[in-house]
């Protein structure tokens, strides 16, 4: 059984995600903003996020895929769902729970520029540089963490640990 070793802790993650937010709003002052969500993992820091920002926005989701049930990414992106809202011309800001090889998203920036949006900046609760493989501009970053696998706040070990309040190391035995 993996052993959890707590990394940050709920209330960390709401000040900072506050900050962020301040931060957002700040920069996109008098300008409505798509936040696009990575499915799954994103949707719990999406919904705080998007609750303490004080400008207009729209929601949309995408799902990418690439670790299926292991510890590692696969190297394989896979788009499952796709967005709905219209962005062309407008300002997008992908919502990311962990920024972590960086390989998926360099695969959801190129598909949402082909939609021509005015700006697309990313927003990530974790940018983990551990295993960095594309260098992707992480905008705004709740937390810098340096390695560990981690669960909690929306991440999940194959599709467990996500309800956790907090985010923990998850530590094989």
């Amino acid at each position: 059984m993996p052993e959890l070793i707590p990394v940050l802790k709920e209330e960390e993650i709401e000040e900072s995600i506050a900050s962020v937010a301040r931060q957002i709003s700040s920069d996109y002052k008098g300008r409505p903003v798509v936040l696009v969500g990575v499915l799954k993992g994103a949707f719990i820091f999406l919904s705080d996020l998007a609750r303490r920002l004080s400008i207009p926005v729209q929601i949309d989701f995408v799902r990418a895929a690439s670790y299926g049930a292991g510890a590692t990414s696969s190297g394989k992106i896979e788009l499952t769902k796709e967005i709905d809202v219209d962005i062309t011309g407008k300002d997008v800001l992908v919502v990311e729970d962990i920024v972590d090889s960086g390989l998926t998203l360099a695969y959801l920036l190129d598909y949402l520029k082909k939609f021509k949006p005015e700006t697309v900046r990313v927003c990530t609760l974790l940018d983990k540089h551990e295993r960095r493989q594309s260098q992707v501009k992480v905008d705004y970053a709740c937390h810098t963490i340096e390695k560990g696998f981690l669960v909690g706040y929306g991440l999940d070990y194959d599709e467990a640990y996500r309800e956790l309040p907090a985010i923990y190391h998850l530590k094989f035995q």
